[in-house]
């Protein structure tokens, strides 16, 4: 009854919450499990259509994964914070467009699965829900890891910008294995150009950059403190794409996925998620 009298926003906030805490474990480790064996089942034709690769289950699938992160940073968006990410959105879908056109900054590419709605055609519509967890993610990860190294901005930004190529070191092969995308050419690491992570790199610096002056480090410190399951959205990236890459050998991106995992130990502010 003592929330009646909170505003709404307060209340969702609480209700969003109190669902992911109570739903830890389905979240963060059943639905990443199911994810990768229905993409691997998908991969290897062992699903019938329409189940095969099916977009609105690999959506629903993502964005239940991302509730515990979307929970998490919910109190600490200020208007100045919807603007960043705002411009962040339009960011992404503005170089994946300038990326799927010229083939810079990615190197040349195409999409061979369905990712929902695409826009013109050529741009999934639900593409800043792939990428700006992977961002977020990275630095709520490093500002935990760093310690009293976080409140310096030379060594924040570059080792978040770091942390975000190292996901998508551990994510690209395992996308180009289920056939999400390919490379023109293929490409050294497991069919991915070494050109895609030089892209990867602008693109990192620049949301990083914009996170790092929208949001304010010390909430987010008191967040984390606070929110034990904040980071359960990284859980389900290292089972999801651990299990993939290990699935098809990829062992290096299986071992870097496995290396955010141990991150996650290492902060002390995760727990294994089998409820409050």
């Amino acid at each position: 009854m003592a929330s009646v009298g909170l505003p709404a926003r307060a209340r969702l906030e609480r209700r969003l919450d109190e669902v992911v805490l109570d739903n830890r474990f389905t979240i963060a480790v059943v639905f990443p499990a199911i994810g990768a064996v229905t993409l691997l089942a998908s991969a290897e034709a062992l699903l019938p259509e329409p189940l095969a690769f099916n977009p609105y289950f690999l959506l629903f699938g993502i964005a239940v994964m991302r509730l515990p992160l979307i929970a998490g940073i919910a109190p600490l968006v200020t208007r100045t914070g919807v603007a960043g990410l705002a411009i962040l959105c339009g960011y992404t879908y503005a170089i994946e467009f300038v990326a799927v056109i010229t083939g810079y900054p990615y190197g040349s590419f195409t999409y061979g699965v369905d990712l929902g709605p695409m826009i013109g055609g050529q741009i999934p519509a639900a593409l800043p829900l792939f990428f700006l967890p992977l961002v977020v993610n990275a630095y709520l990860l490093c500002l935990l890891l760093l310690g009293p190294y976080a409140e310096r901005v030379l060594v924040r930004v570059p080792v978040t910008v770091l942390a975000v190529v190292g996901m998508d070191l551990a994510l690209d092969p395992a996308a180009v294995s289920l056939g999400f995308w390919a490379y023109e050419g293929g490409g050294a690491y497991y069919g991915v150009p070494w050109t895609n992570y030089a892209g990867w790199v602008l693109s990192a610096t620049v949301a990083v950059g914009v996170l790092d002056a929208v949001f304010d480090r010390e909430s987010l410190f008191e967040r984390l403190e606070n929110c034990r399951f904040m980071l359960d959205d990284l859980v389900s990236f290292v089972i999801l794409w651990g299990v993939v890459n290990a699935y098809f050998g990829n062992w290096i991106p299986a071992i870097l996925a496995a290396g955010f995992g141990y991150g996650l130990w290492l902060t002390d502010r995760f727990d294994v998620p089998t409820g409050r």
